[in-house]
C-alpha cells in the first residue's frame, strides 16, 4: 500500500510541473530500494556516461548550433537559397523547406528555427502572393524538419541510449546519420507537392536567375558552405571518428562567426557557451537518472513482460507498428523529445527487437514521430512558439499546420512501413 501511495505522490509530483529527472531519479532510488539493491548503483551509472565515446559530440554540436542561432547564418542561408532557385516554380515554398531542414539539423532546435527563420520566411511568403493561412502552416511545420538530418542532436542521444543498453545489432552513428536522410528528403517532397497543389491557383511571379546576386550570396556564405563536408565528409571519408568531427564542427564555426564574419563577440562568447552547456547539462541530467531506472526496469524484469503481454494481444508486426505509432503520436505532443528519448527508448526497443525491427529503423520511426509530434494539438510545442512568434491565436496556427500535419503522416507511414526508405 505504500510504495503505490509513494507511486502515486511521483506521478503527481510530475503533473505538477516538477523537474523530470527529480521524479525519474526518486522512482529509481524507489526501485532499487525496494528491491534491496545498494543505492550507490544509481551514481555509478551516472559515472558510467563517461564511458560513452559518443558523449562528447552532444556538446560540441550543440555549441555550434547555438552559435550559428546567434549569427546571421539564418539570413545568408535564405539568400543564398532564393538566389539560386528563384527561377522554380514554388522557389519561395522550396527555399523554406530546405532552410527549415538544414538550419534545424545543425542548431537540433525546431523553436529556434521558427524564431529566426519565420521573421524572414513568413513575410516574404507573404510578399510574392501566398495566403496568410498557407504560409503561417508552411513555417511553422517546416520548422519541424531535419531532425533526421546530421548532425541533429536527437540522432546522437538516440545513438548514445542504445549504446549504453547494449543490446540489439550493433550499430554506428554514421549508419544512423545515412538511415535519416531519405526519410527526411521524402518529407520535403510530399511536402512540395502538397504546397504546389493546394497554391496551384495562386500567381506567383517567378525570380529571373540573377548571376551577380547568385555569386554575391555565394560570397557571403562562403565560409559556411564547407560545414556539411566537415561534417559528413570527414566521417565518411574516414578522416574523423564522430567526437572529432564535433570537436571540428565546434572549432570551425566558432573561428567563423567569431573572427572571420565578427558577428558575435568575445564578451559574447562566455552567455552562449553558459546557455548552451545548460541545454546539455539537462539532456545529461535526465539521461543518467534515466538510465539508472532503465537497469531497474531490466532487473525487475518489466521489457520482457511489456513484451510478453504485447506478443499476446499483438500477433503481427504491422500491427505492432501501428500502435507504436500512436503511442509515439501522442508521447511526441506532451514531451520534449530528449526526454521522450532517454524515457521510451529503454521501454521501446527491447519489444521491437522481438518483433523483428532494427534499433536503426526504430530510431528512424520514433524520430520521425516526435518531428510530428510538435505539430499535433493540443499542445505540440511548435503550435505555441508559432503562435507567440507570428501573434495569432493557436487555433488559427491548429488550422493552418494541419494540411501539412496530414501530409507529414502520410510520410511517417511510409517511412514505417517500407524500410528501404531509410536503409542506406
Amino acid at each position: 500500500m505504500t510504495l503505490w501511495l509513494i507511486i502515486l505522490g511521483l506521478v503527481l509530483l510530475a503533473l505538477s510541473g516538477a523537474p523530470l529527472f527529480a521524479v525519474i531519479a526518486a522512482a529509481a532510488l524507489l526501485g532499487f530500494h525496494y528491491a534491496d539493491v545498494d543505492l550507490s548503483v544509481i551514481a555509478i551509472e551516472i559515472y558510467r556516461l563517461t564511458d560513452t565515446p559518443l558523449l562528447v559530440a552532444l556538446p560540441l554540436f550543440t555549441f555550434a548550433g547555438y552559435l550559428l542561432a546567434e549569427s546571421d547564418t539564418s539570413h545568408r542561408l535564405v539568400r543564398l537559397s532564393r538566389s539560386l532557385l528563384g527561377w522554380m516554380p514554388a522557389e519561395l515554398v522550396t527555399v523554406t523547406l530546405i532552410a527549415c531542414a538544414l538550419f534545424t539539423a545543425f542548431t537540433g532546435a525546431t523553436g529556434v528555427t521558427i524564431v529566426a527563420l519565420g521573421a524572414l520566411l513568413y513575410p516574404a511568403l507573404r510578399e510574392v502572393g501566398y495566403g496568410d493561412r498557407f504560409s503561417l502552416g508552411l513555417v511553422t511545420s517546416a520548422g519541424s524538419l531535419g531532425l533526421l538530418l546530421p548532425p541533429s542532436l536527437p540522432l546522437i542521444l538516440y545513438a548514445v541510449v542504445v549504446q549504453q543498453l547494449d543490446i540489439g545489432a550493433p550499430f554506428s552513428l554514421g549508419q544512423l546519420f545515412i538511415a535519416g536522410i531519405l526519410p527526411t528528403l521524402l518529407m520535403l517532397f510530399l511536402l512540395g507537392i502538397w504546397s504546389l497543389w493546394s497554391t496551384r491557383h495562386d500567381v506567383i511571379p517567378l525570380q529571373p536567375f540573377d548571376r551577380r546576386e547568385a555569386w554575391a550570396a555565394l560570397k557571403a556564405a562562403r565560409w559556411e558552405l564547407p560545414l556539411p563536408v566537415v561534417v559528413l565528409g570527414g566521417i565518411y571519408g574516414g578522416w574523423f571518428a564522430v567526437s572529432e568531427a564535433a570537436a571540428m564542427t565546434a572549432l570551425y564555426v566558432l573561428l567563423v562567426e567569431v573572427f572571420l564574419y565578427r558577428e558575435i563577440t568575445l564578451r559574447a562568447l562566455p552567455r552562449i557557451m553558459r546557455e548552451s552547456m545548460i541545454v546539455v547539462g539537462g539532456i545529461l541530467l535526465i539521461l543518467g537518472v534515466s538510465l539508472a531506472f532503465t537497469n531497474y526496469l531490466v532487473d525487475a524484469e518489466v521489457p520482457v513482460k511489456l513484451f510478453e503481454w504485447t506478443r499476446a494481444h499483438i500477433d503481427d508486426r504491422i500491427t505492432f507498428l501501428a500502435l507504436l505509432n500512436v503511442v509515439l503520436l501522442i508521447l511526441g505532443a506532451f514531451l520534449d523529445i530528449f526526454s521522450a528519448l532517454v524515457i521510451m527508448v529503454p521501454l521501446l526497443l527491447p519489444v521491437a527487437l522481438g518483433y523483428g525491427i532494427s534499433p536503426i529503423h526504430l530510431g528512424i520511426i520514433f524520430l520521425a514521430n516526435m518531428q510530428l509530434g510538435y505539430l499535433t494539438p493540443p499542445v505540440g510545442l511548435n503550435l505555441f512558439i508559432a503562435s507567440y512568434r507570428f501573434q495569432r491565436p493557436v487555433e488559427e496556427v491548429y488550422r493552418a499546420t494541419l494540411p501539412f500535419l496530414l501530409v507529414l503522416l502520410v510520410a511517417v507511414l511510409l517511412i514505417t512501413y517500407l524500410p528501404l526508405l531509410w536503409y542506406a
